[in-house]
């Protein structure tokens, strides 16, 4: 059946709610008409082992009536997409995939990673395989036709590029995590990287901003966590979890806390609490099940609820954060019986806020192959806005330009708030810089240029390739000592010729 699903939460105990508001009823409701209005272009990026879905278009089914489940189209792999591609849409419509529906595909490589920018609704960017960043901007009304030429392509990393990030606060800023261990954060007003994140060991598994970003959170394959200064690239504060296996990591809003999700010792999925000044022992640890799949954590400010979702699993937990002891605190639980694969979320200004929604997930059903909507949303019998569970809220204009956080501003976001629904706005536009092609140098170091190989089987790779290089090379020397001979003896009959006795 194709159902939208509704989740009624389970809300925290500081919030003036009836105590039958603590359970967890799944439910079935449409609340796409009101949300069509709310915000007419983008859904967060969602993410699965690296890899971005985005929502895919849809043509009206001829019969029923039925909310809407939305179907993903894998960037990579689909045979209708190809390698390098992805698909963007702008209206939710029940129905099929139209197969021949206009795609992004003007990467070279599998894409890794998407963002909307949080502050130009069209905006994407994008990271791939053929180690490049690339800035697309859908027109208005959608995809005419393929998009092969991006806005901006961004150059700099030597590997594969696995993760990209927009700044929380400031415009035109973008970091991007590669495989060659580099973050690069880059002023898209120019068009080039303008520092170099060199730190890390090993693969960048997570990113994570801290409210004003002036802070950035990393987990590393190397099994730490490090806690970065972005503009100096100085690391502040590094755990070494050995017992602890971090693979997800998110700052808590202004609390001044970290929570990961990982693996203990014993294989069990777990999550850890710290302080961000001190990481040399989380705060609290706790074992979540002996399940495999990833933990994705999800943390909503405004009512400082963390959702974890597990991958391979149906489930999605909540918690009330908190700073003082027990600093946890579970709340319920929404099980649903179909597995996911990773889960999306919407941005606060695009959430309904008329039936007190205030969360929505978009969940890949693993089975199906579908996307489906969850919203969490608040019992209210009154129809009035719900000013206690829609405090101020990060809004969609940047407090900062490039070089005001380049020069070492730090600004709060720019607050806006729900009462009167999303409003697009049209004063930010984004405009490409006119950029040559050449060197890409930061810290004094050229990132374009061949960097030796880190493991084994690059310097393999890379030893047959000189080789074949030599090969051919010599061939190419042996073929023009032929030709030079040859000119030689030419040149010597010709001297020898009657003509010139």
């Amino acid at each position: 059946m194709c159902t939208t699903t509704t989740s009624v939460l389970s809300m925290p105990a500081s919030w003036p709610l009836s105590p039958r508001a603590r359970e967890v009823a799944p439910s079935w409701s449409s609340p796409w008409s009101r949300f069509c209005s709310h915000h007419p272009y983008r859904v967060a990026g969602l993410t699965l082992f690296s890899h971005l879905f985005l929502l895919t278009h849809w043509a009206p089914r001829d019969h029923g009536q039925c909310p809407p489940i939305l179907r993903f189209q894998h960037p990579g792999f689909h045979q209708d997409t190809g390698p390098g591609s992805f698909r963007t849409k702008k209206r939710f419509e029940t129905g099929r995939i139209e197969p021949n529906y206009p795609k992004v595909c003007g990467h070279q490589g599998n894409v890794l990673d998407i963002k909307w920018n949080p502050f130009i609704d069209n905006i994407i960017a994008s990271c791939s395989e053929d180690t490049s960043v690339r800035i697309w901007e859908i027109p208005e009304g959608g995809l005419k036709r393929n998009m092969t030429e991006a806005l901006l392509e961004l150059h700099g990393h030597s590997r594969r590029v696995g993760l990209v990030e927009w700044h929380p606060t400031t415009n035109n800023i973008l970091f991007s995590a590669g495989y060659d261990y580099k973050v690069l954060i880059w002023n898209l007003d120019v068009g080039e990287p303008v520092k170099m994140i060199d730190c890390h060991s090993d693969v960048i598994l997570c990113m994570s901003f801290n409210t004003d970003g002036s802070l950035l959170t990393t987990t590393c394959k190397d099994k730490k966590l490090r806690v970065i200064e972005p503009r100096s690239g100085r690391v502040l504060q590094e755990a070494s979890c050995k017992n602890h296996r971090v693979n997800r990591v998110v700052f808590l809003g202004n609390m001044k806390r970290l929570l990961t999700t990982g693996v203990s010792r014993w294989n069990t999925r777990q999550i850890a609490l710290w302080d961000q000044e001190d990481l040399s022992m989380p705060l609290i640890e706790e074992e979540i099940d002996g399940l495999s799949g990833l933990l994705f954590p999800f943390y909503d400010a405004d009512t400082h609820m963390l959702y974890l979702a597990g991958k391979g699993d149906g489930n999605i937990r909540y918690y009330e954060i908190s700073t003082e002891k027990p600093f946890l605190s579970y709340l319920m639980e929404f099980r649903s019986p179909a597995p996911q694969k990773g889960l999306g979320v919407m941005p606060k200004h695009g959430l309904d806020v008329s039936a007190c929604e205030v969360f929505r997930f978009y969940k890949l059903v693993t089975l199906k192959g579908l996307i489906e909507p969850i919203s969490m949303i608040v019992p209210r019998r009154s129809d009035s806005y719900q000013e206690d569970i829609y405090p101020m809220t990060p809004g969609t204009e940047p407090a900062l330009t490039p070089d005001e956080w380049l020069g070492g501003i730090n600004r709060d976001p720019v607050l806006m708030s729900l009462k009167e629904g999303y409003k697009k706005s049209s004063k930010m536009v984004f405009k490409a810089p006119i950029k040559e092609k050449k060197s890409v140098v930061v810290n004094g170091i050229d990132l374009l240029e061949n960097v030796p190989p880190r493991t084994e089987n690059e310097l393999l790779r890379m030893f047959f390739r000189q080789q074949d290089e030599i090969r051919r090379l010599k061939e190419e020397l042996a073929q023009k000592d032929i030709r030079i001979r040859q000119l030689q003896l030419e040149l010597k009959n010709l001297r020898n010729s009657p003509k010139n006795c």
